[in-house]
């Protein structure tokens, strides 16, 4: 296959910057509204904060907003307590000029476990009904028959779809494995773009450099467009790169939700890419003025901003992603086991490989990292299993890559819950159930009900009743008065700062007058 020879940078940008004559057009698909705040605020941005900025979105050129995968109804759900159906609703109320997308991961959606296929199909057509004509679909282990039917369902009702061709390295996640993906996306799916995601923040430079040619030479005059994360700091040189190879249009989101976990920022990488003589047709004071908002809601909340990430070579060894990276180091403290942190990213590098290396990314990134904390919290491999490996290693989540390892299979098999079937059976249906047991609900509740167990859907709808839930704005001086009544059993207290002085009283009756 040929090659195209890359545009040395560092010489442009010695010579100035600007290549002789105009570039052509590279579009901007802003991931600010999803995968920014997913990946630097734990996606607890709300419903008000983006109606805050989203006249400006409007008007700033985007080719696609980005704005919900199955993780976004997730958080909305059980932590926001916001209904997620209205923000989408709201969302393109109040941005009638932007074409918002949808992310669909497998036949998953917002649990590890899959669901029966009549709800797939029912939510494919509620995104189109609230709104979404850009619908796309991932699958970890990159298995296009878990996701054509989604796709090809979106395109009937009028969507425009995307496939995501997921990136990882391993000795099978080959150049001609991706390229094999995306025609079969194409062939099954057909498809209108191919996105090729890496979550993982793998890509380098080099590897951009055969990829991006290899792909675009088998789809034809679909684009494709280039998704990356910034942990490892190379995503910036990627983006670029991509560009220069043919990729049509990068994902970016606006600084400070961006860079370290997120995405390359949209205003570095509209500035060289406008340095390198192409054309971006976003408007930067539309987009600085989101960034300003966003800042404001960063200092009000007390939420991080992004940062340029330090080089890593052990992040390709275990390739977790960041927000992982943290809740392993909660649980390995909790254990008692802090120190061994790094005994732990090597165990996860190796678990990974043992199971034919799944693409570290929901749900088999937490699959894979929780074997791997099991290993080693027990002190002996493989001995206590989770459902969710078993279920992978029999294959009820699609066709691994390439064959397990034997010993560790063995284990798994042996060690695994005796109830799991060999084989998994048909999932029968569930929306007439769910019709059934309440009938004075909405198909949009439905599709809720169907993925949060218990008592999740019904609280976030008694909140969302009572007027919402209250703002994640931190009040140094208000957490200090709660904190000193809370820790009082009776009697008073007096906080004095110059003329202020205010009195905390606590009786010893039951309500605490």
């Amino acid at each position: 296959m040929t090659q195209s020879t890359p545009v040395n940078i560092a010489e442009l940008m010695s010579r100035g910057g600007r290549p002789p004559g105009s570039r052509r057009e590279v579009k901007i698909i802003d991931t600010t509204l999803r995968d920014g705040h997913q990946s630097l605020w734990a996606t607890r941005m709300r419903t008000a904060h983006m109606l805050e900025m989203i006249e400006e979105f409007d008007a700033a050129g985007f080719e696609h907003v980005d704005l919900v995968a199955p993780i976004q109804f997730d958080v909305s759900v059980r932590y926001l307590k916001e209904d997620p159906w209205e923000r989408v609703r709201l969302m393109h109320k109040h941005a009638p000029n932007t074409t918002f997308r949808a992310l669909i991961r497998s036949k998953n959606l917002a649990t590890f476990d899959f669901l029966p296929d009549d709800v797939i199909a029912a939510w494919v057509d509620r995104l189109v009904a609230n709104g979404f004509r850009e619908i796309g679909a991932f699958d970890g282990l990159n298995d296009v028959d878990n996701i054509a039917a989604s796709l090809l369902r979106a395109k009937s009702l009028g969507a425009e779809t995307f496939g995501a061709v997921s990136f990882c390295e391993s000795p099978v996640h080959t150049d001609e494995l991706f390229v094999a993906k995306a025609q079969e996306l194409i062939e099954k799916a057909d498809v209108d773009r191919i996105m090729l995601k890496d979550a993982g923040g793998l890509l380098t430079p080099d590897r951009i450099r055969t990829l991006v040619p290899a792909l675009k030479a088998v789809i034809g005059d679909r684009p494709l467009e280039v998704h990356t994360h910034s942990l490892t700091g190379l995503a910036p040189l990627v983006c670029l790169e991509a560009v220069e190879l043919g990729a049509d249009s990068l994902h970016t989101s606006i600084y400070p939700l961006a860079t370290g976990n997120a995405q390359p920022s949209t205003q570095g990488t509209v500035r060289d890419l406008r340095a390198l003589g192409y054309t971006v047709n976003v408007d930067d004071e539309r987009i600085a003025g989101i960034s300003r908002t966003l800042t404001r809601i960063a200092e009000e909340e007390g939420k991080p901003i992004g940062a340029p990430a330090e080089y890593t070579g052990m992040h390709y060894m275990h390739q977790t992603p960041g927000g992982m990276l943290s809740n392993f180091q909660s649980q390995l403290e909790a254990a008692g086991l802090a120190d061994r942190f790094d005994e732990l990213m090597l165990e996860v590098a190796r678990v990974r490989a043992e199971l034919a290396y799944p693409i570290m990314i929901t749900p088999f990134a937490q699959h894979v990292g929780t074997q791997a904390v099991m290993n080693v919290m027990s002190g002996e491999r493989y001995k206590v299993v989770p459902n969710e490996v078993k279920k992978y290693a029999l294959g009820y989540y699609g066709k691994p890559l390439a064959p397990l390892d034997p010993e560790a299979l063995e284990k798994i098999l042996a060690n695994g819950a005796s109830n799991i079937a060999e084989e998994p059976a048909p999932i029968p249906p569930m929306m007439p159930s769910l019709q059934e047991r309440y009938p004075d609900e909405d198909i949009d509740t439905w599709l809720l009900r169907a993925q949060f167990a218990g008592t999740q859907v019904d609280d976030m709808k008694r909140v969302v009743a009572s007027g919402g839930a209250p703002s994640e704005k931190r009040m140094p001086t208000l957490d200090l008065i709660t904190a000193l009544y809370d820790s009082t059993s009776t009697g008073r207290q007096v906080l004095k700062s110059g003329d202020l002085r205010i009195a905390l009283d606590k009786g010893d009756n039951e309500d605490g007058r």
